[in-house]
């Protein structure tokens, strides 16, 4: 319904948006993924809830070639070590071994016939990876060790919050630190500019023809989202639907802290 009555095409700052704002931060993120596409290796992406972090990847990740690149997403991280196996193998084809040593076997085998045979290399992106249990940070060097680590045959994503990065610097998980090849760390929009540019590029995008808010209201919308893409849509989307039944065309202040009040 507020879709039609602003005359947008899609959500601003929406899970639709075939778009996103860059001012560098995922230009950088899209050169270490070709980076790791090159020269396949461990990549860590990092940042807080609602920053882009998903949504980036996906991104750049539609880009790719299926015929050269396989795709393989997983955001259920929060079980054990085997279980994360398993989900993988699945994703490979296969039937999954309930014992660790054969399932890595029966893993690395088809992983080896995707780089021989087919010239193909899977793309592992282990979303939320935070909740990743911590045997598995401990024994996967060990999986990624293919041909005496002589060879590097796939290319994996540790995707999750800051606190990703601090739990590698522990002595313990060394050899996993010590494996990634690239890191990137998406920070919220708090610049009052930038945030601006955000919004606007947004709100373009979805079709919007017109100024939606205020200066006062932008920067009522920056502060309550903390600068955070996701949170300033899911405000901006509220107060949308709050100004349907008012008949309002725009998004006066009060019906901004209105939305943000209905949201907390």
């Amino acid at each position: 319904m507020y879709l039609q009555h602003f005359g947008l095409r899609h959500p601003p700052l929406g899970k639709d948006a075939a778009e996103l704002w860059d001012d560098g931060a995922l230009a950088q993120l899209a050169e270490r993924f070709q980076w790791l596409l090159q020269s396949p290796g461990l990549g860590l992406l990092t940042g807080e809830a609602g920053v882009g972090k998903t949504a980036a990847l996906r991104l750049v990740t539609a880009k790719l070639n299926p015929h050269r690149y396989q795709v393989i997403y997983h955001a259920e991280t929060d079980f054990g070590r085997a279980d994360l196996y398993r989900c993988l193998a699945q994703s490979l084809g296969l039937q999954p071994s309930y014992r660790r040593a054969q399932l890595w076997r029966d893993i690395k085998a088809p992983i080896h016939h995707l780089a021989d045979a087919k010239q193909l290399l899977p793309v592992w992106i282990l979303d939320e990876a935070q909740n990743l249990p911590p045997e598995f940070f401990r024994d996967f060097p060990a999986f990624l060790n293919f041909a005496f680590d002589s060879r590097d045959l796939i290319t994996v994503w540790l995707v999750g919050h800051p606190i990703l990065a601090q739990t590698l610097e522990r002595v313990s998980y060394a050899a996993l630190a010590g494996r990634i090849q690239a890191r990137v760390h998406l920070r919220p929009v708090l610049e009052r500019e930038r945030f601006a540019q955000l919004v606007g590029h947004a709100l373009k995008s979805a079709g919007c023809a017109h100024t939606l808010l205020t200066d006062s209201g932008l920067e009522l919308l920056r502060q309550a989202s903390k600068g955070l893409p996701r949170h300033a849509g899911r405000i901006l989307r509220t107060a949308m639907r709050l100004a349907v039944p008012r008949a309002l065309n725009h998004l006066p202040d009060d019906l901004l802290q209105a939305a943000i009040e209905e949201l907390r």
